[in-house]
């Protein structure tokens, strides 16, 4: 004969139930907003409102429609809101790592590689997905994208695929062993999240970046518009520039000249000086020690 037990078990036993599942999803929910939070800090690095706002047009944050105008013609960067119908609301977490890592999108074809995929395929899958869960986080905005004016045969986005074969190796970042911490992290941020090489190396005529002279400068950047050699060359580039000068341009806009960038650069300077003290030491710490290239200087 089965025993019954106790009223005052089953009740003690019943709050101690409630206290471990209340436990467990007060844990969920400090994980979720803890990877929120995260993922605000590394979209910030990224950069990536800039281009996914169309400030000019008083867009939406995140809804996308900013024209970025190319050699091969006009694109506008797409809504990344959680709007299911017009934004990445219904991707799945493989569907957006495969757009970072592999230029993929959610419907199977390709990225244009105006999206620095090139550069971001090296994010961890870790930083990438709270990077959505950020994205996620915020309100969903109705928004439709604007498909790229582009000639015929650009407008195929098949045409990206040999594109691909040639020029873009898919692969997540490897910390150099033998280089400090600091180094590594500096070089994830500057060839992965940041992705200054898209900015500040030159591109040959198919729009790849000649990857043997990263971040040695352009006369012909993003809108035609020169950037910069950040390569540590004393004559052409930031041979002469300290740590603390990187770092303080980072923090400030302001050159050690006393001068302060503008355009696209002012732009990157409102995230990077919402960047960790140590994560803007690091990017300075890298930029000193990637071989020096000349480059004539740009006007």
């Amino acid at each position: 004969m089965s025993r019954q037990i106790p009223r005052k078990t089953r009740e003690v036993s019943a709050a101690v139930a409630a206290c471990l599942l209340l436990a467990v999803a007060r844990a969920a929910i400090a994980a979720e907003n803890g990877a929120i939070a995260r993922g605000a800090y590394l979209a910030n690095a990224a950069d990536c409102a800039a281009c996914h706002t169309d400030e000019e047009h008083h867009g939406r944050l995140y809804a996308g429609g900013r024209a970025i105008p190319t050699p091969f013609g006009t694109f506008y960067s797409p809504n990344v809101t959680p709007d299911r119908k017009t934004g990445i609301g219904g991707w799945t977490d493989a569907q957006f790592l495969r757009a970072l890592h592999d230029g993929v999108r959610s419907d199977g074809s390709n990225l244009y590689p105006a999206f620095p995929y090139t550069s971001f395929t090296k994010i961890t899958d870790a930083d990438a997905l709270a990077i959505k869960a950020y994205l996620f986080s915020l309100p969903a905005v109705r928004y439709e994208n604007q498909p790229p004016a582009l000639p015929f045969p650009l407008s195929w986005r098949a045409m990206v695929t040999p594109w691909k074969w040639l020029f873009f190796t898919p692969g997540r970042f490897r910390p150099v062993s033998g280089r400090s911490a600091l180094w590594n992290r500096g070089a994830y941020l500057v060839t992965a999240l940041a992705h200054c090489g898209e900015c500040h190396t030159p591109r040959n005529f198919l729009g790849a970046m000649e990857q043997s002279r990263f971040l040695a400068g352009t006369s012909a950047g993003p809108g035609g518009k020169a950037v910069p050699n950040i390569t540590p060359d004393r004559k052409t580039g930031i041979g002469t520039w300290s740590i603390d000068d990187i770092v303080t341009l980072l923090s400030t806009g302001q050159t050690p000249d006393f001068d302060f960038v503008g355009g696209a650069m002012a732009e990157v300077v409102k995230s990077t000086s919402r960047l960790t003290a140590y994560d803007r030491r690091a990017i300075a710490v890298f930029l000193k020690s990637v071989p020096p290239i000349s480059t004539p200087k740009q006007k």
